[in-house]
Protein backbone atom coordinates (compact mmCIF):
# COMPACT_ATOMS: atom_id res chain seq x y z
CA UNK A 1 0.00 0.00 0.00
CA UNK A 2 1.16 3.47 -0.70
CA UNK A 3 2.61 5.07 2.24
CA UNK A 4 2.62 8.58 1.00
CA UNK A 5 -0.11 11.21 2.94
CA UNK A 6 -3.14 12.75 1.17
CA UNK A 7 -2.66 15.44 -1.16
CA UNK A 8 -5.57 17.36 0.68
CA UNK A 9 -3.96 16.84 3.96
CA UNK A 10 -0.95 17.84 2.98
CA UNK A 11 -1.84 21.31 1.43
CA UNK A 12 -4.51 21.74 4.37
CA UNK A 13 -7.69 21.74 1.85
CA UNK A 14 -11.17 20.13 1.53
CA UNK A 15 -12.02 18.18 -1.40
CA UNK A 16 -14.28 20.61 -2.91
CA UNK A 17 -11.73 23.33 -3.07
CA UNK A 18 -11.27 25.61 -6.12
CA UNK A 19 -8.17 25.96 -8.28
CA UNK A 20 -8.01 29.38 -6.56
CA UNK A 21 -7.94 28.36 -3.13
CA UNK A 22 -5.19 25.33 -4.14
CA UNK A 23 -2.64 28.07 -5.23
CA UNK A 24 -3.17 29.74 -2.11
CA UNK A 25 -2.56 26.99 0.12
CA UNK A 26 0.37 25.98 -1.73
CA UNK A 27 2.13 29.42 -2.12
CA UNK A 28 1.87 30.17 1.62
CA UNK A 29 3.33 26.39 2.89
CA UNK A 30 5.75 26.84 0.32
CA UNK A 31 6.96 29.92 1.26
CA UNK A 32 6.85 28.38 5.09
CA UNK A 33 9.19 25.49 4.42
CA UNK A 34 11.48 27.18 1.55
CA UNK A 35 15.22 25.48 2.31
CA UNK A 36 16.50 29.40 2.19
CA UNK A 37 14.01 30.28 4.91
CA UNK A 38 15.08 27.92 7.84
CA UNK A 39 18.07 27.26 9.99
CA UNK A 40 20.61 25.26 8.40
CA UNK A 41 20.23 22.05 10.43
CA UNK A 42 16.32 21.77 8.93
CA UNK A 43 17.43 22.70 5.45
CA UNK A 44 17.12 18.92 4.21
CA UNK A 45 14.14 18.39 5.95
CA UNK A 46 12.43 21.66 4.56
CA UNK A 47 13.21 20.28 1.13
CA UNK A 48 11.29 16.96 2.04
CA UNK A 49 8.48 19.02 2.96
CA UNK A 50 8.82 21.60 0.11
CA UNK A 51 9.15 18.71 -2.70
CA UNK A 52 5.78 16.86 -0.89
CA UNK A 53 3.99 20.56 -1.09
CA UNK A 54 4.96 21.08 -4.42
CA UNK A 55 3.97 17.35 -5.84
CA UNK A 56 0.39 17.66 -4.06
CA UNK A 57 -0.10 21.17 -5.97
CA UNK A 58 0.90 19.61 -8.95
CA UNK A 59 -1.23 17.26 -9.20
CA UNK A 60 -4.26 19.39 -7.32
CA UNK A 61 -3.97 21.99 -10.00
CA UNK A 62 -4.26 19.84 -13.11
CA UNK A 63 -7.59 19.02 -13.68
CA UNK A 64 -6.84 15.77 -15.08
CA UNK A 65 -4.62 14.87 -12.66
CA UNK A 66 -6.98 15.68 -9.88
CA UNK A 67 -9.82 13.49 -11.43
CA UNK A 68 -7.31 10.35 -11.21
CA UNK A 69 -6.54 10.89 -7.68
CA UNK A 70 -10.04 11.55 -6.59
CA UNK A 71 -11.40 8.75 -7.95
CA UNK A 72 -8.18 5.71 -7.55
CA UNK A 73 -5.79 7.82 -4.80
CA UNK A 74 -1.72 7.89 -5.67
CA UNK A 75 -2.14 4.24 -7.69
CA UNK A 76 -4.77 6.06 -10.07
CA UNK A 77 -1.85 9.00 -10.70
CA UNK A 78 1.41 6.90 -10.35
CA UNK A 79 0.10 4.01 -12.65
CA UNK A 80 -0.43 6.98 -15.74
CA UNK A 81 2.68 9.30 -14.95
CA UNK A 82 6.16 9.01 -14.02
CA UNK A 83 7.17 11.36 -11.24
CA UNK A 84 9.01 13.29 -13.85
CA UNK A 85 5.46 14.01 -15.74
CA UNK A 86 3.58 14.77 -12.40
CA UNK A 87 4.88 18.40 -12.29
CA UNK A 88 4.83 18.76 -16.30
CA UNK A 89 2.44 21.32 -17.19
CA UNK A 90 2.31 22.88 -13.57
CA UNK A 91 2.11 26.42 -13.61
CA UNK A 92 4.74 27.62 -10.63
CA UNK A 93 5.53 30.71 -12.08
CA UNK A 94 2.18 32.41 -11.68
CA UNK A 95 2.47 31.59 -8.25
CA UNK A 96 5.60 32.93 -7.43
CA UNK A 97 6.41 35.70 -10.23
CA UNK A 98 9.60 36.03 -11.91
CA UNK A 99 11.49 37.70 -8.83
CA UNK A 100 10.85 34.42 -6.97
CA UNK A 101 12.75 31.51 -7.09
CA UNK A 102 16.50 31.44 -7.47
CA UNK A 103 19.83 29.69 -5.47
CA UNK A 104 18.37 26.25 -3.77
CA UNK A 105 14.94 26.76 -4.59
CA UNK A 106 15.70 26.67 -8.56
CA UNK A 107 17.88 23.48 -7.83
CA UNK A 108 15.28 21.49 -5.76
CA UNK A 109 13.18 21.48 -9.27
CA UNK A 110 16.38 20.97 -11.04
CA UNK A 111 16.87 17.92 -9.31
CA UNK A 112 13.57 16.72 -10.27
CA UNK A 113 14.85 16.86 -13.89
CA UNK A 114 12.93 19.84 -15.22
CA UNK A 115 12.79 23.79 -15.21
CA UNK A 116 9.60 24.94 -13.10
CA UNK A 117 9.92 28.63 -14.09
CA UNK A 118 9.84 29.71 -17.87
CA UNK A 119 9.65 26.22 -19.65
CA UNK A 120 13.42 25.95 -19.92
CA UNK A 121 14.24 30.04 -20.61
CA UNK A 122 16.18 29.88 -17.38
CA UNK A 123 18.33 26.87 -18.93
CA UNK A 124 22.02 26.75 -18.69
CA UNK A 125 25.03 25.02 -18.26
CA UNK A 126 24.25 25.12 -14.60
CA UNK A 127 21.01 23.24 -15.27
CA UNK A 128 21.04 19.33 -14.81
CA UNK A 129 18.62 17.11 -16.97
CA UNK A 130 17.31 13.18 -15.60
CA UNK A 131 17.65 10.24 -17.65
CA UNK A 132 14.90 9.27 -19.60
CA UNK A 133 12.54 6.82 -18.12
CA UNK A 134 12.38 3.19 -19.98
CA UNK A 135 9.45 0.90 -19.88
CA UNK A 136 9.61 -2.90 -20.18
CA UNK A 137 6.87 -5.63 -21.05
CA UNK A 138 7.31 -9.19 -18.89
CA UNK A 139 5.54 -12.88 -19.73
CA UNK A 140 4.91 -14.22 -16.63
CA UNK A 141 2.12 -17.31 -15.90
CA UNK A 142 -0.93 -17.31 -13.75
CA UNK A 143 1.27 -19.60 -11.77
CA UNK A 144 3.99 -17.73 -11.43
CA UNK A 145 1.57 -14.83 -10.45
CA UNK A 146 0.29 -16.79 -7.59
CA UNK A 147 3.63 -17.85 -5.92
CA UNK A 148 5.42 -14.24 -6.88
CA UNK A 149 8.99 -14.19 -9.12
CA UNK A 150 12.07 -13.26 -10.00
CA UNK A 151 12.93 -12.78 -13.91
CA UNK A 152 15.85 -11.02 -15.96
CA UNK A 153 14.90 -8.40 -18.12
CA UNK A 154 17.32 -7.22 -21.23
CA UNK A 155 17.28 -3.82 -22.32
CA UNK A 156 19.49 -1.10 -24.11
CA UNK A 157 19.96 2.43 -22.45
CA UNK A 158 22.06 5.10 -22.64
CA UNK A 159 24.67 5.40 -19.66
CA UNK A 160 26.79 8.33 -19.03
CA UNK A 161 30.29 7.46 -20.94
CA UNK A 162 33.46 6.06 -18.70
CA UNK A 163 35.44 7.48 -20.75
CA UNK A 164 34.98 10.81 -20.23
CA UNK A 165 32.98 10.58 -17.28
CA UNK A 166 29.80 12.04 -18.69
CA UNK A 167 31.72 15.60 -19.96
CA UNK A 168 31.45 14.47 -23.74
CA UNK A 169 35.24 15.98 -24.23
CA UNK A 170 38.24 14.09 -24.87
CA UNK A 171 40.14 12.66 -21.50
CA UNK A 172 42.71 15.24 -20.88
CA UNK A 173 40.47 18.36 -21.89
CA UNK A 174 38.11 20.39 -20.64
CA UNK A 175 35.13 22.27 -22.04
CA UNK A 176 36.05 25.79 -22.88
CA UNK A 177 33.48 28.67 -22.23
CA UNK A 178 31.76 29.60 -25.13
CA UNK A 179 32.26 32.48 -26.91
CA UNK A 180 28.82 33.61 -28.41
CA UNK A 181 26.99 33.65 -25.11
CA UNK A 182 29.78 34.30 -23.25
CA UNK A 183 28.36 31.31 -20.92
CA UNK A 184 25.38 32.58 -20.24
CA UNK A 185 23.71 29.83 -22.39
CA UNK A 186 21.33 32.77 -23.91
CA UNK A 187 22.01 36.17 -25.95
CA UNK A 188 19.59 38.67 -26.18
CA UNK A 189 18.70 40.13 -29.35
CA UNK A 190 17.23 43.91 -29.50
CA UNK A 191 14.00 44.64 -31.40
CA UNK A 192 12.76 48.30 -31.18
CA UNK A 193 11.52 48.76 -27.66
CA UNK A 194 11.74 44.90 -26.58
CA UNK A 195 14.57 43.10 -25.66
CA UNK A 196 14.32 39.15 -27.13
CA UNK A 197 16.09 36.10 -25.06
CA UNK A 198 17.21 33.41 -26.94
CA UNK A 199 18.60 30.67 -26.75
CA UNK A 200 22.58 30.52 -27.91
CA UNK A 201 22.42 28.18 -30.98
CA UNK A 202 26.36 27.20 -30.92
CA UNK A 203 26.57 25.96 -27.53
CA UNK A 204 22.83 24.71 -27.19
CA UNK A 205 22.09 26.72 -23.84
CA UNK A 206 24.96 25.22 -22.22
CA UNK A 207 27.07 28.20 -21.58
CA UNK A 208 30.25 25.84 -23.15
CA UNK A 209 31.41 24.04 -26.07
CA UNK A 210 33.64 21.22 -26.46
CA UNK A 211 36.66 22.04 -28.76
CA UNK A 212 38.11 18.00 -28.11
CA UNK A 213 34.75 15.78 -28.01
CA UNK A 214 35.42 12.26 -26.74
CA UNK A 215 36.63 9.41 -28.77
CA UNK A 216 33.37 7.12 -27.67
CA UNK A 217 30.76 9.22 -27.32
CA UNK A 218 31.78 11.58 -30.02
CA UNK A 219 30.75 14.57 -27.55
CA UNK A 220 27.12 13.29 -26.20
CA UNK A 221 28.39 12.18 -22.98
CA UNK A 222 26.56 8.91 -23.02
CA UNK A 223 26.68 5.44 -24.91
CA UNK A 224 23.98 3.11 -25.74
CA UNK A 225 25.09 -0.43 -23.77
CA UNK A 226 23.02 -3.34 -23.10
CA UNK A 227 22.21 -4.61 -19.59
CA UNK A 228 20.61 -7.65 -17.71
CA UNK A 229 18.26 -6.42 -14.38
CA UNK A 230 16.58 -8.68 -11.81
CA UNK A 231 13.16 -8.10 -11.01
CA UNK A 232 11.20 -9.06 -8.21
CA UNK A 233 7.28 -10.05 -9.10
CA UNK A 234 5.47 -9.83 -6.26
CA UNK A 235 2.70 -12.27 -5.69
CA UNK A 236 -0.50 -11.91 -6.90
CA UNK A 237 0.23 -8.95 -9.82
CA UNK A 238 -2.26 -9.15 -12.87
CA UNK A 239 -1.91 -8.12 -16.23
CA UNK A 240 -1.46 -4.16 -16.38
CA UNK A 241 0.10 -4.19 -12.65
CA UNK A 242 3.18 -1.48 -12.94
CA UNK A 243 6.65 -2.03 -10.78
CA UNK A 244 8.74 1.04 -10.61
CA UNK A 245 13.17 -0.19 -10.55
CA UNK A 246 14.12 3.89 -9.45
CA UNK A 247 17.72 4.73 -11.05
CA UNK A 248 17.17 2.00 -13.98
CA UNK A 249 16.75 3.71 -16.92
CA UNK A 250 18.77 6.14 -18.77
CA UNK A 251 21.41 8.01 -16.92
CA UNK A 252 21.71 11.98 -17.46
CA UNK A 253 23.53 14.84 -15.22
CA UNK A 254 20.91 15.01 -12.63
CA UNK A 255 20.70 11.42 -12.33
CA UNK A 256 18.95 8.19 -13.88
CA UNK A 257 15.42 7.82 -14.94
CA UNK A 258 13.26 4.80 -13.65
CA UNK A 259 12.51 1.70 -15.85
CA UNK A 260 8.68 0.47 -15.61
CA UNK A 261 8.19 -3.06 -15.40
CA UNK A 262 4.59 -4.19 -17.10
CA UNK A 263 3.44 -7.01 -16.22
CA UNK A 264 1.52 -9.50 -18.52
CA UNK A 265 0.03 -12.80 -17.13
CA UNK A 266 -0.10 -15.45 -20.07
CA UNK A 267 -3.35 -17.13 -20.08
CA UNK A 268 -3.95 -20.47 -18.64
CA UNK A 269 -5.11 -23.79 -19.82
CA UNK A 270 -7.03 -24.73 -16.87
CA UNK A 271 -7.76 -21.94 -15.05
CA UNK A 272 -9.26 -18.28 -15.30
CA UNK A 273 -9.12 -15.33 -12.78
CA UNK A 274 -11.75 -12.95 -11.83
CA UNK A 275 -9.96 -10.20 -9.60
CA UNK A 276 -8.48 -12.25 -7.18
CA UNK A 277 -10.72 -14.86 -7.74
CA UNK A 278 -9.66 -18.51 -9.36
CA UNK A 279 -12.11 -20.06 -11.68
CA UNK A 280 -11.80 -23.84 -13.04
CA UNK A 281 -14.59 -25.89 -14.23
CA UNK A 282 -14.53 -29.62 -13.22
CA UNK A 283 -16.51 -32.34 -14.81
CA UNK A 284 -18.94 -34.92 -12.59
CA UNK A 285 -20.50 -38.14 -13.78
CA UNK A 286 -23.80 -38.12 -13.65
CA UNK A 287 -24.28 -40.87 -11.21
CA UNK A 288 -21.99 -39.18 -8.79
CA UNK A 289 -24.21 -35.66 -9.29
CA UNK A 290 -27.38 -37.86 -8.35
CA UNK A 291 -26.13 -39.74 -5.75
CA UNK A 292 -23.01 -37.41 -4.11
CA UNK A 293 -19.61 -38.19 -3.23
CA UNK A 294 -16.45 -36.76 -3.70
CA UNK A 295 -14.03 -35.04 -6.01
CA UNK A 296 -10.39 -34.22 -7.06
CA UNK A 297 -10.29 -30.31 -7.70
CA UNK A 298 -6.87 -28.72 -9.59
CA UNK A 299 -6.04 -25.36 -7.47
CA UNK A 300 -2.85 -23.34 -7.82
CA UNK A 301 -1.68 -25.49 -4.64
CA UNK A 302 -2.32 -28.65 -6.45
CA UNK A 303 -5.40 -31.35 -5.72
CA UNK A 304 -7.69 -30.68 -3.23
CA UNK A 305 -11.04 -33.34 -2.60
CA UNK A 306 -14.48 -31.60 -2.80
CA UNK A 307 -17.92 -33.27 -1.36
CA UNK A 308 -20.35 -33.21 -3.99
CA UNK A 309 -23.87 -33.18 -2.49
CA UNK A 310 -26.61 -35.15 -4.15
CA UNK A 311 -28.96 -33.89 -6.59
CA UNK A 312 -26.01 -31.12 -7.67
CA UNK A 313 -27.05 -30.19 -11.20
CA UNK A 314 -24.94 -28.67 -14.26
CA UNK A 315 -23.52 -24.92 -14.08
CA UNK A 316 -23.36 -25.48 -10.21
CA UNK A 317 -21.12 -22.76 -8.43
CA UNK A 318 -19.18 -24.15 -5.24
CA UNK A 319 -16.69 -21.52 -3.65
CA UNK A 320 -13.03 -22.96 -2.11
CA UNK A 321 -12.33 -20.10 0.50
CA UNK A 322 -9.14 -18.32 0.10
CA UNK A 323 -7.60 -20.61 -2.82
CA UNK A 324 -7.32 -17.87 -5.55
CA UNK A 325 -4.53 -15.25 -5.68
CA UNK A 326 -3.05 -13.19 -2.77
CA UNK A 327 -3.67 -9.72 -2.74
CA UNK A 328 -0.49 -7.86 -3.99
CA UNK A 329 -1.10 -5.59 -1.23
CA UNK A 330 -0.95 -8.29 1.18
CA UNK A 331 -4.80 -8.18 2.46
CA UNK A 332 -6.39 -11.75 2.18
CA UNK A 333 -6.80 -13.84 -0.65
CA UNK A 334 -9.25 -14.61 -3.37
CA UNK A 335 -11.64 -17.44 -3.45
CA UNK A 336 -11.27 -20.43 -6.06
CA UNK A 337 -15.12 -20.80 -7.95
CA UNK A 338 -15.59 -24.55 -8.93
CA UNK A 339 -18.09 -24.90 -11.55
CA UNK A 340 -19.24 -28.06 -11.98
CA UNK A 341 -20.34 -29.81 -15.56
CA UNK A 342 -22.29 -33.23 -15.62
CA UNK A 343 -20.67 -35.66 -18.10
CA UNK A 344 -22.92 -37.81 -20.06
CA UNK A 345 -21.94 -40.75 -21.29
CA UNK A 346 -22.05 -41.07 -25.09
CA UNK A 347 -22.51 -44.59 -25.50
CA UNK A 348 -23.94 -47.80 -23.27
CA UNK A 349 -23.48 -51.08 -23.66
CA UNK A 350 -26.82 -53.39 -23.09
CA UNK A 351 -26.86 -53.85 -19.11
CA UNK A 352 -25.95 -50.03 -18.52
CA UNK A 353 -29.04 -48.99 -21.07
CA UNK A 354 -31.34 -51.44 -19.25
CA UNK A 355 -30.45 -50.19 -15.92
CA UNK A 356 -31.12 -46.92 -17.05
CA UNK A 357 -34.59 -47.74 -18.72
CA UNK A 358 -35.39 -49.67 -15.89
CA UNK A 359 -34.99 -46.56 -14.01
CA UNK A 360 -36.79 -44.61 -16.35
CA UNK A 361 -39.75 -47.06 -15.76
CA UNK A 362 -40.33 -46.84 -11.36
CA UNK A 363 -39.85 -43.02 -12.22
CA UNK A 364 -42.52 -42.59 -14.56
CA UNK A 365 -40.73 -41.49 -17.68
CA UNK A 366 -42.26 -42.36 -20.81
CA UNK A 367 -39.68 -43.89 -23.34
CA UNK A 368 -40.53 -44.61 -26.87
CA UNK A 369 -37.92 -45.99 -29.70
CA UNK A 370 -37.83 -42.55 -31.50
CA UNK A 371 -36.00 -41.06 -29.22
CA UNK A 372 -33.59 -42.50 -26.13
CA UNK A 373 -33.47 -41.87 -22.52
CA UNK A 374 -29.43 -41.26 -23.40
CA UNK A 375 -30.50 -38.53 -25.73
CA UNK A 376 -33.10 -37.02 -23.84
CA UNK A 377 -30.59 -36.47 -20.31
CA UNK A 378 -28.54 -35.33 -22.99
CA UNK A 379 -31.03 -32.81 -23.86
CA UNK A 380 -31.95 -31.67 -20.50
CA UNK A 381 -28.42 -30.85 -19.62
CA UNK A 382 -27.60 -29.27 -22.84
Amino acid sequence: MSTKRDYYEILGISKSASLDEVKKAYRTLALKYHPDRVPHEKKKEAEEQFKELSEAYAVLSDSQKRSLYDQYGHAGVDQKYSYQDIFKGADFSSIFGEGFGGGLFDEIFSDLGFDIFGAGQRRTRHNRERGRDLQVQVDITLEEAFKGVSKTVKISRYDLCKECLGTGAKPGTKKTTCPECRGKGHITVSSGFFNLRQTCSRCRGEGEIIAHPCPICHGQARVKTAHKIEVKIPAGVDTGSNLRLRGEGEEGKAGAGDLYVVINVLEDRKFSRRDNDIIVEVFVSMVKAALGGEIEVPTLEGDVRMKIPQGTQTGKIFRLRDKGMPDVHGRSRGDELVVVNIEIPQSLNTKQRELLEEFARISGENIDNKESFTDKIKKAFK
